[in-house]
């Protein structure tokens, strides 16, 4: 058999992490509700399991947003270096 028909692995890199974790993070705060299954402190007259909600839907649009951008630049700086395969764009944003 030819050797030009190995499949590559996925290149992990510690930016390509970053934005797994961003990516990740609202999911973990979200199914961990005994963290935030409580009353108080309230804010404003809301409960804490309320206002706790609707901050992470906040806080999950910036790290969204940060790693979509972190994307562009991994994805950019591959192609630039001419480490662009095929592969590594499998699901992902394009410049």
């Amino acid at each position: 058999m030819p050797e030009s028909t190995e499949v590559k692995r996925p290149v992990i890199t510690p930016l390509r992490v970053i934005i797994a974790l961003c990516l990740i993070a609202p999911f973990v705060a979200m199914l961990w509700v005994s963290s935030y299954a409580k009353t108080d402190p309230a804010l404003g007259g809301i409960p804490f399991f309320y206002w706790y909600q609707m901050l992470w839907v906040l806080i999950s649009t910036a790290l969204t947003m940060i790693a979509y951008k972190l994307w562009q630049h991994d994805q950019r700086s591959r192609t630039a270096s001419g480490s662009h395969t095929s592969d590594d764009n499998k699901g992902g944003a394009s410049k």
